[in-house]
C-alpha cells in the first residue's frame, strides 16, 4: 500500500511540474559521496550547491534518482538542486533520470564542477561544450546523448608534482581554500544570475577576473 501512495505522489509531482516546464530549472553539483571526499578539490560542485541551498533555505537531503535533491522557488521559478550520490564518473544516470522524471528542457539545466585548467579562484560559465577531460561531464554527455547543457566550472588549479587523480581527491592548501571559497561565493551569485536572466548575461558578468569587474 505504501508503494501505491508513493507512486501517486510521484505522478502528482510530475503533473504539477509539467504545467509549465519552462519555469523549472535544475542545478547539478558534481562530487563524490562519502566523508572521506568532503572538502576535497573534486567536490567543489557539491560545495556550490550547498552554499546556494543555504542562501535560499533549500535543504538538499531528499534521496531521489540516486542523489540528494532539494527544491525551492526563486524569482517565480521552481529550482531543483541535485547532488548525485554515485561516484563522479557515474553521475550521468542520476542527471538523466531527473531530466526524464521532470521532463526538463536541456536549456534549463546547469552543471557545476571543478576544473583543473582554471586557477583557484576563477570561475567560467559556458552554454554548452565538450567534457574537457572531466569524467563526470563525460558520463552526463553519454547518458543525455548531448552536450548542449550549461556548465559552471570552478577553478582548482593543478600541480606539477602530484598526479591528477591524487590532486583532485586531496584537500586544497589554506591559501587555495581561501581562493576557492571566494569562487564558491561568486558561483552562487552566477547561478542566481542564470536563474533570473539566463546563461548569456551570467557569462558576460562572471567570466572575468574579479579585479576586472
Amino acid at each position: 500500500m505504501a508503494g501505491f501512495f508513493k507512486k501517486l505522489k510521484a505522478k502528482a509531482e510530475r503533473k504539477e511540474l509539467a504545467k509549465d516546464a519552462s519555469d523549472v530549472l535544475m542545478i547539478v553539483g558534481l562530487g563524490n559521496p562519502g566523508k572521506e571526499y568532503e572538502r576535497t578539490r573534486h567536490n567543489v560542485g557539491f560545495n556550490v550547491v550547498d552554499a546556494f541551498g543555504r542562501q535560499y533555505g533549500i535543504e538538499v537531503k531528499k534521496k531521489k534518482f540516486g542523489g540528494l535533491v532539494g527544491d525551492g522557488m526563486i524569482g517565480g521559478k521552481k529550482v531543483l538542486l541535485v547532488k548525485p550520490q554515485k561516484y563522479m564518473n557515474l553521475s550521468g544516470q542520476v542527471v538523466a533520470t531527473a531530466v526524464g522524471f521532470y521532463r526538463l528542457s536541456i536549456d534549463n539545466i546547469i552543471v557545476v564542477t571543478d576544473d583543473m585548467a582554471l586557477e583557484p579562484g576563477r570561475i567560467r560559465l559556458r552554454a554548452k561544450g565538450s567534457a574537457g577531460g572531466h569524467n563526470g561531464l563525460s558520463d552526463i554527455n553519454n547518458k543525455l546523448g548531448c552536450q548542449d547543457y550549461a556548465r559552471l566550472r570552478v577553478g582548482i588549479g593543478r600541480s606539477e608534482y602530484i598526479i591528477a587523480r591524487d590532486y583532485v581527491l586531496s584537500k586544497p592548501t589554506a591559501d587555495e581554500k581561501e581562493l576557492i571559497d571566494e569562487a564558491v561565493r561568486r558561483s552562487t551569485e552566477a547561478l542566481v544570475c542564470w536563474v533570473n536572466e539566463g546563461i548569456a548575461p551570467a557569462m558576460n558578468k562572471y567570466n572575468v577576473r574579479k579585479n576586472e569587474n
